[in-house]
């Protein structure tokens, strides 16, 4: 097998914490350049920009923006011209009319584009879809609520336009509920509140259902202390299907029935490599339409400023 060569675009908190390590242990894959204007790795060649990093840097197949999304379009655009396979982190970019020429742009090259949620590959996701699918589904709710300062510390990107607020978070949320339930579904109301000295949300509360009528509800919070949640809620006609701690835990009824170590990030690379040996592109938007949805529709409330 032909090794994949990657530089990752962006080296903060994700990159340290989920990228490195992925790339190492996934097979075909190999981490040959770093790109950051604040940090680095040992042994490894360092660029300031993407730029730079296709001037002057090593051979490399492909890139991994891990950079905030307001500035993966053009990044995104420099890597595709420069004929390299890309990886988006999640959210893909900072709109959604903003991946089409993208996706077009990867086409006519031949080149990868992957536009990537790392939530769905949590161990728990694909069982609770199966066993859904045989079941008749009567309503969901999410509670997805986490602490910002700990998630994201110093990143004052995440409170920009673009950033998403609270909805980084939640979009891994909804990433899970697009892929478990066997309909699409749409937003038909929300509730936004914004600190008063910030652009973007620190809270949601999202109404959403499909053609059929079910019932979605969300909670979203950037405020919560202590433990963590990271929930979905699925009650079904042969009783109440959870998972929980993120996609990685499935319950029926309380019962633990499937349950494995966190291997998201290997798993989105596993794939990278897949698709960039054929070219072939995995573009899906429909977490990303959501939240676009929840802006348009949202009712708006101001709550006290946030200081990080």
């Amino acid at each position: 097998m032909t090794e994949l060569r990657i530089a990752i675009v962006g080296f903060g908190k994700i990159a340290r914490d989920q990228h490195v390590g992925a790339i190492a242990a996934v097979p075909g894959a190999t981490l040959a350049a770093i790109a950051s204007r604040n940090a680095s790795l040992p042994d490894l060649p360092h660029f300031a920009t993407i730029e730079e990093l296709l001037e002057k840097g090593p051979p490399i197949d492909a890139v991994s923006l891990c950079t905030p999304p307001q500035v993966r379009r053009a990044q995104a655009v420099a890597a595709l011209r420069a004929g390299k396979h890309v990886m988006l982190e999640k959210p893909p970019g900072a709109g959604v009319a903003e991946l089409d020429p993208l996706i077009a742009m990867a086409g006519e090259a031949k080149r990868t584009l992957f536009a990537t949620w790392h939530s769905r590959h949590a161990p728990a996701v694909e069982p609770a879809r199966e066993w859904l699918a045989a079941r008749r589904i009567t309503s969901v709710h999410i509670n997805w609520k986490e602490d910002v300062r700990v998630w994201h510390p110093g990143q004052a990107w995440i409170w920009e336009p673009g950033g998403l607020g609270v909805f980084d978070p939640g979009i891994n949320a909804l990433s899970i509920l697009t892929r478990i339930l066997p309909k699409p579904v749409f937003v038909t109301s929300a509730e936004l509140a914004f600190p008063a000295n910030r652009q973007a949300p620190i809270a949601a509360k999202l109404t959403l259902t499909d053609l059929g009528g079910l019932p979605v509800t969300a909670e979203f919070d950037f405020r919560q202390t202590g433990p963590q949640s990271w929930d979905i809620l699925v009650e079904t006609d042969e009783g109440r299907m959870t998972l929980s701690r993120g996609g990685r835990i499935m319950a029926i009824d309380g019962r633990t029935v499937a349950e494995a170590p966190d291997e998201e990030y290997r798993e989105l690379y596993r794939r990278f490599v897949t698709l960039a040996a054929t070219g072939a592109s995995d573009v899906d938007l429909a977490p990303l339409r959501l939240v676009a949805d929840a802006f348009l529709l949202g009712r708006r409330t101001i709550v006290e400023p946030f200081v990080d």
